[in-house]
């Protein structure tokens, strides 16, 4: 009865998403279903595949055999370094050096996705690009251009640039030897589409004007470890060799297309995958430099994105609208660029019309008055259109210029910025997911020839700059897994970090009464056809047994039924509010439940966001969502029942497990807090000034199980929480109540905050903590708990490749437990990498903790073995998971907040119309509205959103 989470890496249940840190390596599933050695008894040379399975599974290890660390970590050097910051004085807004190296679990070495970078010794030369006339300069295509024509002018070249610069093709100039100054360069511009310079038409001036040198004798310094240029920011440093490894694969017309900052995709016949509705998936690398210990680097790794199918944009937006029910082809067209198949001029599409061709009427003298998009096209040029009933495309500038989209190819090269549909996100997640040993050889071969790394192309050698072709190698460790507790029975944890719930029963069980059982009924074929299917009986029953087995004290009462046949899905109601409005009716015709099982007839997210924000906002209700055809299906159907009543148990407070006595003994120590802390933005397709949810959870019982949550709206896209203050109130309140004492220790886990924002979090956040302190405070006794603030990171680059079968699991990756603080950290701050969960499919990403404010005075191993063992701790899998749970939780409780702005979200006002723009006051109001004050009372100090 293992729980198996259908979302890549984390191991979650539940309806599933896109992983929030975009698609580079990992995806759902399990390998083949399971791991370990092969069933069916026998040795290694019988059973199932015997000596060919073993060999298949040791091929993937990346490049197996024995291995050296990388020298520059075998001497004491990191070690002297941190015994020399032992004197330092850290100041109130700084963050805090690193105590110390881990050293329990078993030594491993492993190969980490970093190169290292040969410096050379001489200066280079910032400048600073500025283009006027600025008028058309922020769309990133012209400003492309701009740059392009300006190197294939006589200035650049007599200017001494050509060959000897590297440019972002915006404000950013790298120089490999002084340059003339003053320095302008005029550029006479025409498009792509065009023969070359029209007379009297525009011409922009690219003025370069020198910025600073860019030394790296003190950058030398700051990597061996010189306690005085700790604060030396090498910023200015890493941006400028960013730039020079990015010119080229970032080349002007080159065959790669950048997306957003250093990630580049180069399309090829056998690379680019389909994912239907007009999209498909290009493989591509990401690259960026980093310091590590005494070497610079160049972190690289794989990534896919979507890009649109180059083809008619008519028949892609219909085969868009019908990939996925409320797709919208509006946000498909929004920022396309096509060429017009009737004159052959390029333009990019600025929205999509509510007018289709018959219904646009405009005057045009020339065919003799007031004409239809159709008939125009009819008259003008003998077009006769094939689909008249599609709404036109805008093409224009500040005057709408319509167009029939039949009329429209798109442009090859095209990254897609909009939201994917549920279809497109699970389609690239399979394209995502590839095994280690796959992805590094990718990134060692095509990775490195891409981005010119290894033949060290041009502008690499004007710079004196080489890139070692060979990852480093790192020490590491693995963590021995904790001891997992339960009220009767003893789980063995195997290699995947996993057990089962035989035998066992809750370490604290739920009282189950009063509840009842909801029944979606929306025309799939697996849903039960009546309130009086003797299967519906039988199978809430076999639940409730199950629920009953796993130590819940179980009311014999038959749970009350009901039904909510759902209307048909209807395009005018994109977000399906019908469907809500007939699940109410039928909710409300019951005496109010303690829970809800609800049985959806499908995956629709509409209906599922719509039914938690009734429940959670309105109702009062706490609902447990399962899906008729898993939970009728006899295979299979005694674990699907264990895992709906771990969530059961849970949201009516009980406890299902909890660690040993001897990995709680840090945790029993003092009365201590653990705290999770997320923020969640709106995505593409979203309307404009949707607030962001920001989540604090807590726990507050002595088994670390219970983490209720304050949830609340804020600024659009702010990512430090603005009301934290009160929201960790609110959960010191709770603690207090629950324990008749407050927290002497609080352990704050942030999740989602980039690097560059840590200072933040100490400016900002960190005070308002302290301000929720304050409030507790007595007329003899100020509260001042030990604070300690770890962030948690999932988006970033960094991989873990095994060099021995021995230290891989099944698939070739780390094996769970895996952690790293040497060679690819912080040279001076306090953090570390952690694998604590075992990969599903694909490349499994650790995640990094780093530490930015600690009062407790963790040591490196007490803080690395708690973060791996309360990843033992999440409450709805039987497995551990990939992010400390205190951190998960936060994510899915802005998950939750997600159901209730789920309109905005999608893109729809108030209005009922389809819109990704607003008036961010009015739509603030709107989402107010909808949040309805948040979670219900009864709900509000539960895990509702489990």
């Amino acid at each position: 009865m293992a729980y198996r989470g259908d979302r890549g890496g984390r191991g979650r249940g539940g309806p599933s998403g896109p992983p929030r840190g975009g698609f580079d390596s990992r995806g759902r599933g399990d390998f083949r279903g399971r791991g370990g050695p092969p069933r069916g008894g026998g040795g290694r040379g019988t059973g199932r595949g015997g000596y060919i399975y073993w060999a298949h599974l040791n091929s993937r290890v990346f490049n197996p055999g024995p291995v050296d660390i990388d020298a520059r970590l075998k001497d004491n050097s990191q070690d002297v370094l941190v015994q020399s910051m032992k004197s330092l004085t850290i100041k109130p807004n700084e963050l805090p050096v690193r105590p110390n190296f881990g050293t329990v679990g078993t030594p491993i070495k492993l190969r980490a996705n970093f190169f290292p970078i040969k410096v050379p010794k001489g200066p280079f030369y910032e400048y600073e690009v500025s283009i006027s006339p600025v008028a058309g300069t922020a769309i990133r295509r012209v400003k492309r251009r701009i740059f392009q024509l300006a190197e294939q002018s006589p200035q650049w070249a007599a200017s001494g640039l050509r060959g000897n610069v590297a440019h972002d093709h915006s404000s950013k100039l790298i120089a490999a030897k002084k340059l003339p100054q003053p320095l302008s360069i005029p550029v006479p511009f025409y498009d792509e589409d065009e023969q070359g310079p029209r007379q009297g038409g525009k011409e922009y001036t690219l003025t370069i004007e020198y910025q600073r040198d860019i030394e790296f004798q003190s950058l030398m310094q700051y990597l061996k470890g010189d306690v005085q240029y700790r604060d030396y920011d090498i910023n200015p440093i890493l941006a400028a060799m960013n730039v020079i490894l990015a010119a080229h694969p970032n080349r002007s017309g080159g065959t790669g297309v950048m997306v957003g900052r250093n990630r580049f995709f180069f399309r090829s016949a056998d690379e680019s995958i389909s994912l239907g509705g007009g999209l498909e998936a290009w493989k591509g690398f990401y690259s960026s430099v980093r310091p590590a210990h005494n070497q610079l680097m160049v972190n690289v790794n794989v990534c896919t994105t979507a890009f649109y199918t180059p083809g008619n944009l008519a028949q892609a937006m219909v085969a868009f609208r019908d990939a996925s029910f409320g797709a919208r082809p509006a946000a498909f067209v929004k920022g396309v660029r096509v060429t017009a198949t009737h004159l052959g001029y390029r333009k990019t599409v600025k929205a999509l019309s509510n007018m289709n061709a018959r219904q646009h009427k405009f005057v045009a003298a020339d065919l003799g008055g007031e004409v239809t998009v159709e008939q125009y096209f009819q008259r003008k040029y003998n077009l006769r259109l094939q689909h008249p009933e599609m709404p036109l495309v805008d093409v224009g500038g500040q005057k709408s210029n319509l167009l029939p989209p039949e009329l429209c190819e798109i442009l090859p090269n095209q990254p897609f910025r909009g939201k994917l549909t549920d279809e497109h996100t699970a389609a690239m997640i399979t394209a995502a997911a590839k095994p280690p040993n796959i992805n590094a050889q990718s990134i060692t071969g095509r990775g490195l020839d891409e981005l010119g790394f290894r033949q060290r192309a041009a502008p690499l050698g004007a710079f004196g700059v080489a890139i070692g072709t060979e990852m480093t190698v790192v020490p590491g460790r693995i963590l021995p897994a904790p001891g997992v507790q339960y009220g009767q029975g003893t789980p063995e944890v195997d290699d995947r970090a996993s057990w089962n719930l035989r035998n066992v029963r809750f370490k604290k069980g739920a009282r189950l009464e009063n509840w009842a059982v909801l029944v979606i009924r929306d025309g799939n074929r697996d849903e039960f056809q009546s309130l009086q299917d003797p299967e519906l009986k039988s199978t809430y029953k076999g639940f409730a047994d199950m629920c009953k087995k796993s130590g819940m004290n179980v009311d014999p009462k038959d749970p009350a039924v009901v039904e909510a046949r759902l209307p048909p899905k209807n395009p005018a109601d994109p977000i399906r509010a019908q469907s809500i409005g007939v699940i109410r009716n039928a909710l409300m015709t019951l005496k109010k439940p303690t829970i809800v099982l609800v049985i959806l007839s499908n995956g629709d997210k509409h209906v599922y966001s719509g039914l938690k924000h009734l429940c959670d906002c309105y109702l009062d209700l706490a609902t447990v969502c399962v899906h008729s055809a898993k939970i009728r299906k006899d295979k299979g159907q005694l674990q699907y029942f264990a895992n709906v009543a771990l969530k059961f148990n849970m949201k009516l407070g009980g406890v299902n497990h909890a660690l040993n006595a001897a990995n709680m003994a840090w945790l029993k120590k003092a009365p201590t807090m653990l705290v999770g802390i997320d923020v969640t933005h709106p995505g593409p397709g979203s309307v404009r000034g949707t607030p962001s949810i920001a989540a604090v959870v807590a726990s507050c019982e002595s088994d670390f199980a219970q983490y209720p949550a304050s949830m609340e709206i804020q600024e659009t896209k702010k990512e430090m929480v603005t009301n934290l203050a009160k929201m960790m109130w609110e959960r010191l309140t709770l603690f207090k109540a629950k324990n008749n004492v407050l927290p002497q220790r609080v352990l704050v886990y942030r999740d989602g905050v980039s690097e560059g924002q840590f200072l933040i979090v100490i400016e900002e956040e960190l005070p308002a903590i302290k301000a929720a302190f304050k409030k507790f405070d007595t007329a003899k006794t100020p509260y001042r708990p030990q604070l300690t603030i770890v962030i948690c990171g999932k988006r970033h680059h960094t991989r873990f490749y095994p060099t021995e079968q021995a230290h891989a699991d099944h698939n070739g990756n780390p094996r769970p437990g895996t952690v790293v603080d040497r060679g690819v950290t912080a040279v001076y701050q306090y953090d570390f990498f952690l694998q604590a969960h075992g990969g599903l499919q694909g490349t499994t990403r650790p995640t990094h903790y780093y530490v930015v404010h600690d009062e407790i005075g963790f040591k490196a191993d007490e803080l690395q073995t708690l973060t791996n063992s309360v990843s033992y701790m999440f409450a709805r899998a039987t497995k551990a998971v990939s992010l400390v749970s205190p951190a998960y939780y936060a994510d899915l409780a802005c998950e939750r907040g997600r159901c209730y702005l789920h309109k905005l979200l999608h893109g729809i006002t108030s209005s009922g119309g389809s819109s990704v723009s607003g008036n961010e006051e009015q739509v603030f109001r709107e989402a107010t509205k909808s949040w309805n004050d948040g979670v219900s009372k009864t709900l509000k100090d539960t895990m509702f959103y489990l």
